[in-house]
């Protein structure tokens, strides 16, 4: 029996990604995307946390389709900024989703700043609701740095200029199955495969 989950995004590099770590740790699972449900409004994320702003998403998924819904809210928190972009990763240069203006912005408010103190987080929420209601909520976290400038062509968002810990390369010059390695929502999702199997095994299946 095959079990269907939402992924809740209509990004298809971050659910490429997504479905790359998820299927391995649960084979028996069926990934759906957003452009696999019928359209609906999806809810602005208003909320202070990356939790928050998972939440959101799962549980309008889980109104919309009836399905259970996993949805990710993740960015970098920069040492240097404040912890920001932080939630406003995905528009920080006021354009949203645009990744090449949000790196150069971020690029630029460092211009100055020396390499000790180029310190960042890459932070990955991973929320997976239930059409019965309950919730599961995990982090992952990678430490980092910030380069001078933007490096590789792989991934995507800040990628090109996320050095993590530990390397010399940028997540953009790092192929897929090493970035699923260490990654912050490799870590979350292979904390959530459990939770999700253990869940699953308890809702409607396909034959």
């Amino acid at each position: 029996m095959t079990h269907r989950l939402l992924i809740a995004t209509h990004n298809r590099k971050k659910l490429a990604e997504l479905a790359r770590i998820l299927t391995p740790l649960l084979p028996d699972l069926k990934v759906l995307d957003l452009d696999d449900v019928p359209a609906y409004a999806e809810p602005a994320e208003t909320e202070l946390t990356f939790e928050g702003n998972a939440s959101i998403k799962a549980r309008a998924a889980v109104a919309h389709t009836g399905l259970p819904a996993v949805a990710d809210d993740s960015g970098l928190c920069v040492d240097a900024l404040n912890a920001m972009p932080g939630v406003l990763s995905a528009r920080w240069s006021g354009r949203a989703k645009d990744d090449r203006r949000n790196l150069e912005l971020v690029l630029d408010q460092l211009a100055d700043v020396p390499k000790e103190r180029r310190g960042a987080s890459f932070v990955a929420c991973m929320v997976l609701v239930l059409p019965d209601g309950r919730e599961f909520a995990v982090e992952g976290r990678l430490a980092g740095r910030i380069a001078y400038e933007a490096k590789g062509d792989g991934g995507f968002g800040y990628d090109p200029i996320f050095v993590p810990e530990g390397e010399t390369r940028t997540f953009a010059e790092m192929s897929p199955e090493e970035k699923d390695a260490v990654s912050h929502r490799g870590r979350a999702l292979r904390q959530l495969a459990p939770i999700a199997a253990a869940a699953l095994a308890g809702q409607p299946a396909e034959r």
